[in-house]
Order: C-alpha cells, then structure tokens, then sequence
C-alpha cells in the first residue's frame, strides 16, 4: 500500500514529524518500506503560460516560446513537442535550481538566446514521464512556485501489510491506527446521500449469494468524460502508484485508496438488460481490459448482463466494461462485497493481479458499499457532470459475515503481555480502533468487532490490538525464570561435531542432502523395502523419505563428478526414516561416500585409487574416537546396494551397527558411475557410545615380542584368526598386530599367508623365554583346533 503523507494528514494530522510517524507505524505492525519524495529538490521553479510559438530559424525541431511569469515575458528556446500557445507549463527562470545541482542560466542555443528552461515532469522528477512538458491546469495561477501550487513538500509512504491488515489498504483504515496510535480525532469527509435526479434503473440480480451477499448500481446519465481529471486527485493517485486514466476510472480508484472500497464504472450502453451476478459457464470466453482473452471456469464468480459475461468479479473487467471518453455519455456505477474465499486465487489462476483482487482476497468491508457509491457518485458529478438515479441493492443478510462479540479478560491481557494494564486504558485504545467495549464486571469486557476489522474474531486478537497500540517497545522485558540444574554429560559419549572434525582432518568434505528422495532412487539403494511417501511432495523426485543417507551422497557425488571433480570424499550426519506412520522409527546416522585417487595430486604422491581397506581405515578411526575399537567386528555381509565380495557389516556386542563396501556394479551401471565407489553408513548412537579410560601404570621392563607367519583358509577372516589369538595370548599381551598377508607363489590357492606381530610386558618383572614360547604354543594349537590355521614352514 503507498499512499500520499499530505493526503492521510488530511485525515488526522498528529503533530509528530515525518520520521516519527514512519518509525511509529513500523512498531504498530504496519512496516514502512519505503518513504519517497514528491518531487526532487529544487527552486526558483513557477508557473508559466506560454504566449506564442514560433519555429526556430536553424532548427527544426526547437521552437522559441513567448512565456509569461505573471509579471514579465521572457523567451524561452524549447524542444518539447506540446510547446504550443496557451499551455501553462512549470517555467524556470534564470537562477533557478534543479534537482542534480543543475542551474539555469542564459544560454544561446543555435543563435537564438534562452532565458529560462520550461520543463517536463521527469526533470522535476515528480514522475518518469519524459515526452513533453508537465501541462498544469488552465487555471492555474502564473507566477505562484510550482512547489506551492502542486503540494511538492510530500513524500508517497508504502507500507508492506501482513495479510490479515487488508483493513489499512485505504486512507480511511490507516487513519483509524494512526488516530488510536496519538489519540488524535479523524476528519472524515462528509458523503451526503446524492438524491436521485431520475427513476432509472437497471436491475440486479445475484444467483450466487453465498460468493456476493451484497451488489449495488446506480445510473448516472449524461456524464461529460472528455473533462480532466483535476489535478488534486491525479497528485494524489500518482503519489499513490496509480497512474490517471480517465475522469472515470481515476473515481473509482481515488475510492478505492480512500475508503477501500474497490469499485468499477460501466458504459450504460454496453450493457444489455440487467445485472446478473453469476457463476461462469465451463470454458466461457471473456476479453479483458488488457486485451487477454480467457476461457472462465465453473467455480469462476462473473458480473454479467443478459447476454454474456462482462467481467471478472473482483479481478478485472471485460472489453465490453470499460468506458470511452468519446462515446461514453452515460454510467453504471457498481459497488460489491464478494465473500473472500469465493475470490481468493483467482486472479493468480488467470494469470493476473490487480489492486481489486488484492484488497478483495484479503477482506473489504461488508457494510461500505453504499458509502462509497455516495461518495463515488457526488465525485462523478462534481467533475465530470449528469445526473444520478436512484442506487439499486441486492444483499443477501444470511451471507453476510458476523463476526459474535468477544469475552476480554484482564488477566490474560496481563498473562499475554506481562504487565497490568488498567481498565480505563484498555477501553481507550480499544475503543480508538472502534472495537467498542462494555465492562462485565469481575475484569472482563464484551467486545462489539466493526465489520472492518474481519481479522479479530478471538481474545488473543484483541490483546494483540493492545500490545501494538501500548507499543511493543514499551512492554516490560522479562526474561525466564526457571530453575535448571545442569544436565551431568557422561563421559563415555562422544560429540557429533568432534566425529565431523575427524572427517574433515582425513579429507572428506560435509554435505546437507534432502531426506525426501526420489521413490526410484529408494527401489535401488533399498529394493523390497516399502518406502514412506508424502502426501505433498514438492516434485515427483522427491516423494519418498529416505531410508539411508546413500541416496543423497551418491547424487551428490555425481554432480562433483559431472564438474571435473574427479577426487571426491563426502560425508553426511541425518535421520533415516524407517517403517511407515504409527511405526515410524526415525534414526541419526553418520555416512560417507568416497571416489577417486588415494591422495590428492602432488608430486610426491601416487596416482594410486582409494581401494576398500582406504575406507575401512577411516571407518576405524570413527569407532575408535570414543575408545571402543575393540567392541567392534567387522564381517561379510550382504548388501543390496553394495558389492557381494566386497561388503562388510559391522557389528558390536552382535548387534549390526553399519554396512562399510563398494557400490554393486549393477547399481553402479544403472546410476552411470564408470569408477569404483565406496560408502559406509553407521548408527550414531553407536558410534559415540564410548569406553571412559582408565590410567595404567607404565611398565620399567623391557617387551617381548613375537611375529608369527601363519597359514591359513582362504575364507578364514583375519580377524578370527586374531580373536583366537587374543584369547590364548594371556594377560600381559600388550599389542596384537596383522602386518602381513600374502597370496600366491609357494602358497596353496586355497590357503593364504598371515604375518602377526605379538608384544607382551610384564609390569613388574622381565618374561623368560620359557614363559613366551609355551604362550606361543597354546595359541598355535587353539589355531589349528579351531581354524584348522598352521605355522608357516
């Protein structure tokens, strides 16, 4: 909403600045966005009618004018093509400024000397209108400042309204804030009822009352639109944002921003019989005003007449609505309430959007129709002439809103705001805003809610009324109370943004993917699995809660790869969703996703790719932040989505915790991956579910170690073979270490070789040989017993 500061002051005036007004308005909810000024800064500036024209002798296109300040003549060298005779026209005589520092002097153009500039309403920069000179009314007093005569100290105010507010989308609604924000009075102007000057009438008839409860006409005859609109009211429409059309529209417009009220004005002889406001038909065309032509739907509310439709209710008028200045001698003036849901959206539906359909979809009055008829119809004869009939109503009062009195009561006035508010302060504000009051007695009021106000229908509407009146910024500032012991943090749980911190150290970069996926992408990483749809997706691709974080790291990965990214290493902390509502189990994972070279590219590093046991090795640095390594397995597993040889499930205390592997190469083929592709995905709560650690002494003795070359099955997982080991290698085993593992010449192709490091320390004295070798022995024949795994001769 913009709206003119002289023009709302002409309706309450506080005696506050500019400044503080705007500041005021802003902490009424009521966001200023903008203040801009009527005009540019300049002087010296009056107004001047030009006398005679002649052409200029060297060039075609200027013109020396005669141009008179009231007092002297002065000639004037001119371009502008409306220089004509008997214009009146601002004039800036010599020494005058214009906005840009630019001062006017006596100048010589193409031999002919200028004594003074006429200039355009751009150069004033009172508009972007640039074609010609600004031409004033014949009235217009020559000699008074242009500042003066148009009302130039004045800024255009644009406010951003919340929805709810469609009230202030007028001068009328603005000055009841301001008037209730400064307990100052508002100056209405008086709209007399305009008697009829004539009995004729068109009839109205409304076949869809629930969308219109109520529609007035009135005919006005013999209207003369070939008269201007008068200045005033084009300043104040300009100011306003809405560009002068004709003496017609600019009426209903002025209406409009004045009272709220939108409104339109018919040609009378467009219109064939009555009134019908109807539901369009199914695919009835309809040209606009702008020249569109649109095919309405059913649920599409029209003004028509008995022959066809003639516009858009609430939105836009038709071809056949509109007004001539040339041929048009006769009006229907229409005033409406249409019901705001019945019109919401449809102007978006059709491609458009007008200051009606703005103001309709978020609530006009329901009692103001008349009102402004009356005021429309007493503007209509003042400027342009006729004489009005007799206003024609059709209302439906069971359609029409009825908002029930409200119960206020003190103590949630003093709950809400935080403060005691006494009574006789409550009834001020409230009735300032015409919320009218009447005490109940024991601190309560009943409320009577005007039809202007359809946003306050609860009690927590009417306190909210109050905190903006009283000033949000006056309100106490209390901060909480409570009592909050400090929560003990165990020390055996990990941190989630230590676990990012040790990723990024080992090169891997966080990504924040979606946990809406497309329902196919949830088939291939989960196939089998039903996924959990939404019931409002965004698009078709992302309509299935994820059920692991692979989907959104895989894509991610791609579009770095389709951008010559060729080293990628990602990673990702989110819920995955799994079962379905009623069942939901929502649950934090940590995962990653890792393609390309081993080391980045350098001239001391190799060019080797990152292999599985690259990625195990992060995977092992993630368990073991919080000290637990050794709870956890891994084993072979089976994947869907990852390689059958190459897939290891991890486990702790039995229980699978994550998968760690390569894309299977079926999915691979399918996503368009041409490289190996690994990924790891935990449980998070597993994964910082820590060992507290607890201080050992150092021993002073020397260690004794033993490396042992073991043959072994080819499907004997190495970490059996340790786990036995463990088992047998006593309690002074400090270190137990896999080195080694060879297949090929020499050993059995069903057999592989496993080198083991073993370390013991005795804390308070030295091992004998003795003692290490029968250890040795029993760990060689638990070994053979149960993995049948034999020293290497």
């Amino acid at each position: 909403m913009k709206f003119s500061e002289q023009w709302l002051r002409g309706w309450v005036n506080p005696q506050v600045s500019r400044d503080e007004l705007v500041a005021r308005l802003s902490m009424a909810g009521l966001e200023v966005d903008s203040v801009t000024p009527a005009a540019g800064q300049f002087s010296g500036i009056v107004v001047g009618e030009i006398l005679t024209t002649e052409q200029h002798p060297d060039a075609d296109k200027l013109r020396v004018c005669q141009v008179s300040n009231g007092a002297e003549t002065f000639q004037v060298v001119c371009g502008a093509p409306n220089a004509r005779p008997g214009i009146k026209i601002p004039f800036a005589m010599i020494g005058a400024e214009l906005p840009g520092d630019f001062k006017i002097k006596k100048a010589k153009l193409r031999g002919v000397e200028s004594f003074g500039m006429l200039c355009s309403a751009a150069e004033l920069q009172i508009s972007e209108e640039n074609d010609g000179l600004l031409e004033l009314a014949a009235d217009a007093p020559v000699g008074q400042d242009i500042r003066q005569y148009l009302n130039l100290d004045d800024a255009s105010i644009e406010i951003g309204l919340t929805p709810n507010r469609g009230d202030c989308l007028s001068i009328a609604g603005l000055a009841r804030d301001v008037s209730a924000l400064y307990d100052v009075p508002v100056t209405r102007p008086v709209v007399p009822a305009v008697p009829a000057a004539h009995d004729e009438v068109r009839p109205v008839e409304v076949s869809a009352p629930a969308a219109c409860p109520r529609y007035l006409g009135r005919v006005i005859r013999n209207v003369d639109l070939s008269k201007p609109t008068p200045l005033w009211m084009v300043e104040r429409l300009r100011r306003s944002d809405v560009r002068s059309i004709d003496a017609a529209v600019d009426i209903t417009n002025y209406v409009m921003l004045e009272l709220g009220q939108p409104m339109h004005a018919f040609d009378l002889a467009e219109i064939n019989g009555g009134i019908r406001v109807r539901m369009a038909e199914e695919g009835e065309k309809l040209v606009l005003l702008d020249g569109q032509e649109v095919a309405l739907r059913a649920d599409t509310l029209v003004i028509a007449d008995h022959t066809r439709a003639l516009a858009i209710a609430g939105v836009m008028g038709g071809e056949h609505s509109g007004v001539n200045t040339e041929k048009t001698r006769d009006l229907f003036l229409e005033s409406a309430f249409f019901e705001p849901i019945s019109v919401a959206g449809k102007a978006r539906s059709y491609g458009l959007h007008t200051d009606a359909s703005h103001r309709y979809e978020r609530g006009v009055d329901s009692q103001l129709a008349r009102e402004a008829m009356e005021r429309a119809t007493a503007l209509v004869l003042e400027i342009v002439g006729g004489e009005a009939g007799p206003i024609v109503e059709a209302v439906s009062e069971q359609h029409l809103p009825n908002i029930a009195p409200i119960t206020l009561r003190d103590e949630r006035i003093t709950q809400m705001l935080g403060m005691q508010m006494q009574a006789a302060q409550v009834e001020q504000l409230l009735n300032a805003l015409e919320l009218n009051t009447s005490a109940n007695g024991a601190g309560e009021w009943i409320v009577t809610v005007p039809s202007h106000r359809f946003d306050v229908s609860l009690e927590v509407d009417l306190v909210e009324e109050l905190a903006r009146l009283y000033g949000y910024n006056n309100l106490p500032v209390r901060y909480p109370q409570a009592r909050l012991a400090p929560q003990a943090r165990p020390e055996t749980r990990g941190e989630l943004p230590n676990l990012r911190r040790l990723l990024v150290a080992r090169g891997y970069q966080e990504a924040i993917t979606y946990s809406f996926i497309d329902p196919k992408l949830f088939e291939l990483f989960t196939p089998g699995v039903e996924p959990l749809l939404l019931a409002n997706p965004i698009s078709n691709d992302m309509a299935a809660m994820r059920a692991s974080l692979w989907p959104g790291l895989v894509k991610a990965m791609q579009h770095n790869l389709n951008r010559q990214q060729d080293r990628v290493r990602l990673f990702e902390s989110g819920l995955r969703f799994v079962g379905q509502l009623g069942d939901l189990k929502q649950q934090p994972m940590i995962a990653g996703v890792v393609t390309g070279s081993r080391l980045p590219e350098g001239w001391a590093n190799g060019r080797d790719s990152i292999d599985f046991f690259d990625v195990k090795a992060d995977v092992e640095a993630l368990l073991g932040y919080s000290g637990a390594l050794s709870d956890f397995t891994f084993a072979a597993g089976k994947h869907p989505a990852l390689h059958p040889g190459q897939t290891a499930r991890i486990e702790r205390d039995g229980k699978e915790v994550g998968y760690l592997g390569a894309i299977h190469p079926e999915l691979a083929k399918t996503l368009g991956l041409d490289r190996p592709v690994f990924v790891f995905e935990l449980v998070l709560g597993d994964v910082v579910e820590g060992r507290l650690p607890k201080f050992s002494e150092l021993s002073k003795f020397p260690e004794t170690r033993r490396d042992l070359a073991l043959i072994a099955g080819r499907d004997v997982a190495s970490s059996s073979v340790l786990e036995v080991i463990r088992d047998n290698a006593g309690e002074w085993l400090t270190d137990l270490r896999l080195f080694d593992v060879y297949q090929g010449k020499g050993i059995d192709p069903d057999r592989k070789s496993l080198a083991v490091g073993l370390t013991w320390q005795h804390p308070s004295r030295t091992l004998n040989d003795d003692e290490v070798n029968e250890t040795l022995q029993t760990i060689l024949t638990s070994l053979e017993q149960r993995l049948n795994t034999t020293l290497r001769k």
